[in-house]
């Protein structure tokens, strides 16, 4: 793969997710070294998938950043299209894969996919697509907050049936943010917030795990050994890892105390090997993506770009705030994996898929302002729009 040779923000969101990916990858291994030897006779089994699953995600981000953003407009619809019938169809017996009690996977050849990976970022297509083209018009509810509105309650229903309460949550961030971000009224906003507060609680008081869940949010001593279980283990391994940690591989909880070591619970296993350090170092990776792909967005020339530059940074970033919360008891457990550090292909490689297109999107925003005096210097090799591209 070439690499990126451009300074500056795109340079460092490189870095940064390759620092991340390193990051998981060795933390994968130990917090499922002893479950995968239990289990399969090879405590490296998920670490040989995790590092496939890593070339299979870079190769996409090198593929994704060779290909103009602009033409990704072409095919808003088709793909959104395809994200609704994913995870309709991921729903019937004979298609869907059943694992942990949810049907959240569809297999293709012996690789399990989640269309609920795919639904986030058609979301964000769509979302960037439309409210570029509204312009002003965002402002009216009815034309610019209820159609978006409209295709998350289609994409949500279908997902918490599998159920995935996790991914409608880091959907619902995806397009409040974008629509905030689209120009959409606070007062539009805010009522669709207070709107969504009763549903929401009727969604989780329906099924009694989930609100057993919330119950054990508030207060998970109430019951340690059912639906308390996993954050008190989760806390346990935080707090025993104090500043400095117990040292790579030398955790505990993953001695099959704390389930999901290697996927949801990961950062859990980071606090306790790592301590306070790693766990921080981990946070201030996230908070260097955010600010480096907000500085992209601030540097590009047309609305779509920067909508598009916003929701997937907001895709990523927010879903590692989700996984954090959980992890520390900030926030109801929910099925959400840290992004490039949890075990998982779906989520890996459409992680790496977003910050290719943002990569690309990178090549064509304005210099930085210290380079704005150099106003005749060549530009960069690719970074002109192509004919079909220019208003």
């Amino acid at each position: 793969m070439e690499l990126i040779h451009r300074r500056g923000p795109a340079w460092g969101l490189f870095v940064t997710v390759l620092g991340l990916t390193c990051v998981g990858v060795v933390m994968v291994y130990s917090a499922s070294a002893v479950s995968a030897q239990a289990q399969f006779g090879d405590g490296a089994f998920y670490l040989k998938r995790q590092l496939a699953y890593a070339v299979i995600g870079v190769t996409a981000m090198s593929i994704a950043r060779r290909v103009h953003y602009l033409k990704l407009r072409r095919w808003t619809i088709p793909l959104l299209g395809l994200a609704v019938l994913a995870v309709i169809l991921v729903l019937f017996p004979h298609i869907g894969r059943v694992a942990g009690g949810a049907r959240r996977w569809v297999s293709l050849g012996g690789v399990n996919f989640q269309p609920a990976e795919m639904a986030k970022l058609g979301m964000i297509l769509y979302l960037s697509n439309f409210l570029a083209n509204r312009g002003e018009r965002v402002r009216d509810f009815a034309s610019g907050v209820l159609p978006p509105l409209l295709i998350f309650l289609i994409l949500a229903a279908a997902i918490v049936k599998q159920p995935d309460l996790g991914s409608v949550l880091v959907l619902g961030l995806i397009t409040f943010a974008m629509l905030f971000a689209g120009g959409a009224r606070l007062r539009h906003l805010f009522a669709v917030l207070v709107a969504a507060v009763p549903v929401a609680l009727v969604v989780i008081l329906r099924e009694s795990y989930r609100s057993s869940r919330l119950v054990a949010f508030l207060d998970p001593w109430k019951d340690p050994r059912g639906a308390g279980f996993n954050i008190i283990q989760s806390l346990l391994a935080v707090g025993s890892g104090g500043i400095t940690g117990l040292g790579l591989g030398h955790s505990q909880q993953k001695f099959f105390y704390l389930p999901e070591a290697h996927t949801d619970f990961i950062f859990a296993i980071i606090g306790e090997e790592l301590g306070l350090v790693g766990a921080a170092a981990v946070i201030l990776l996230f908070v260097l993506l955010a600010v480096l792909g907000l500085q992209i967005a601030s540097r590009i020339r047309d609305r779509y770009g920067v909508l598009l530059t916003s929701g997937l940074v907001t895709m990523l970033v927010g879903q590692a705030a989700l996984n954090i919360g959980v992890v520390l008891g900030a926030v109801p457990v929910t099925g959400v994996p840290l992004p490039f550090i949890s075990f998982g292909g779906s989520s890996l490689v459409f992680s790496y898929l977003a910050i290719g297109i943002v990569l690309n999107i990178s090549q064509y925003a304005k210099p930085a302002p210290a380079a704005t005096a150099v106003a005749d210097a060549p530009r960069p090799r690719g970074s002109r729009l192509p004919a079909w591209a220019r208003p």
